[in-house]
């Protein structure tokens, strides 16, 4: 290689030359190439970081994890539903539901029942606006949560409901900024709780996917799901009281009658959520068994919810690896929109170097006349293009580099330049000056010394 650039040396200097003296020329002859690998870079580094995105989201939401949500009814339903719905009687999702799907279905690896509430959370007069969930100690498995200090609910604390948290970054952050929080309390809705642990802090971005199960947990405060439903919430107990207070039965004169909540009330107590967990969350051993526990599940609580289809059952890796396949093929598109460039540009240096040499017949013969070989004039030309080329490259790769920060910082969508994305656009613009380059060269080469010379 060394021994070629020496002997051709003198032909690589004198296209340089020609680049230096028509700067304006070579410069509107690489914007085709600067455009197209700047786009391509962006295009790159916006697949790159939305991959990345979604990786991490994955992570979050737990792998091979099923969540089951339940399903308010709406208060507008007409009366022959209403009629309907009165003959089936379901209890929602309960913790019954929890200990049937553990003996029930050998697939499953964790479980953790889940209710949660937005509350205050307060500490020598600061107040926090913060969430209160009460969930298993599987939950912190389930969704990948290291402590940084601490530890998790021990079997004593989770069966008794005793009155200890798990605490998110923030609220460390907001009320132990200066001492250690473990051992200490904290006032959330007018209940002392002890801080036995404090979670890692979690900086992925989670826009639009608390639906599918991913909550931002710096801000959370957990607690064993005994201690929130002796404590806190136990909706179960209200369902049993409406329910009784709905069917009473009264004795009148040594009859019995049946005396039932008035239309009003019934209207005003069919939208209430009468589930006493907000959500379930089953994760299985392998991935190949998502398919067919959420068919059992799906089942299973149809029937012992009496057929009332009061839940709706999700798994968030598929939708999230839906998302990643619609992102790849967009992202595929936008990369094949960017390539066409980077050939329209590789057009542009044909063209232009197609016309140099048309320029430049008298130089040509002139060269061939006092000894200079054919592999001379394919030499000279072609290094004329591949340093237009290559030049155009590397000021392509500043810019896409800088669009990509950009789009980072405006747009908000998560980039990520990496080093085999400048190779490859690297590689691809020296590849078009060579080979758009090389016609105009061979073109150039075999033009005949003596036409050259009386060409006019």
């Amino acid at each position: 290689m060394l021994k070629f650039i020496f002997r051709y040396f003198h032909d690589i200097e004198i296209a340089v030359e020609s680049i230096v003296s028509n700067k304006l020329k070579s410069m509107l002859t690489a914007l085709g190439i600067i455009f197209g690998v700047s786009a391509v870079i962006a295009m790159l580094a916006i697949g790159k970081g939305a991959k990345q995105e979604i990786m991490e989201q994955m992570e979050m939401v737990g792998v091979n994890n099923i969540l089951i949500n339940p399903v308010i009814p709406e208060s507008s339903s007409s009366s022959d539903e209403g009629e309907k719905q009165q003959k089936k009687f379901s209890r929602g999702l309960s913790m019954l539901d929890v200990d049937a799907i553990k003996e029930t279905l050998p697939s499953v690896r964790r479980i953790s029942p889940e209710i949660s509430f937005n509350s205050t959370a307060m500490l020598n007069g600061v107040k926090y606006t913060a969430k209160l969930v009460g969930v298993s100690n599987d939950y912190f498995d389930l969704y990948n949560l290291p402590l940084v200090s601490g530890a998790v609910f021990n079997d004593f604390q989770e069966k008794n409901g005793i009155q200890v948290c798990i605490i998110g970054a923030n609220i460390r952050a907001k009320f132990f900024s200066k001492i250690d929080p473990i051992g200490q309390y904290i006032k959330f809705n007018g209940i002392w709780l002890k801080v036995i642990g404090v979670l890692q802090r979690t900086n992925v971005s989670l826009t639009g996917f608390e639906e599918a199960g991913v909550n931002v947990y710096n801000d959370n405060i957990y607690i064993p799901i005994n201690t929130m439903l002796l404590r806190y919430n136990n909706r179960a107990l209200i369902n049993t009281k409406l329910v009784s207070e709905a069917s009473s039965i009264q004795f009148f004169g040594g009859g019995i009658s049946v005396v039932t909540s008035s239309s009003s009330d019934a209207s005003s107590n069919s939208a209430t959520n009468y589930n006493q967990l907000d959500r379930i969350v089953v994760q299985v051993a392998e991935t190949e068994q998502l398919q067919a526990t959420t068919e059992i599940l799906s089942r299973m609580l149809t029937r012992r919810h009496s057929g009332v289809k009061d839940f709706e059952i999700t798994v968030p890796e598929l939708l999230l690896k839906q998302q990643q396949r619609t992102k790849d093929i967009f992202n595929i598109v936008l990369g094949a929109i960017a390539s066409i460039s980077l050939i329209v540009g590789g057009i542009g240096i044909m063209n232009i170097m197609f016309a140099s040499v048309m320029e430049r017949i008298k130089e040509i013969g002139t060269r061939m006349a006092i000894g200079a070989k054919k592999m001379d004039i394919v030499v000279q030309f072609l290094a004329e293009a591949v340093l237009i080329s290559v030049s155009g490259g590397f000021i392509g790769i500043f810019f896409g580099v800088v669009m990509a920060k950009l789009i980072e910082q405006i747009a908000g969508i998560m980039t990520i330049v990496s080093f085999f994305s400048v190779f490859i656009a690297f590689g691809v613009s020296a590849a078009v000056g060579v080979i758009f380059g090389y016609s105009p060269a061979k073109r150039a080469s075999e033009r005949d010394p003596i036409e050259s010379l009386r060409y006019e």
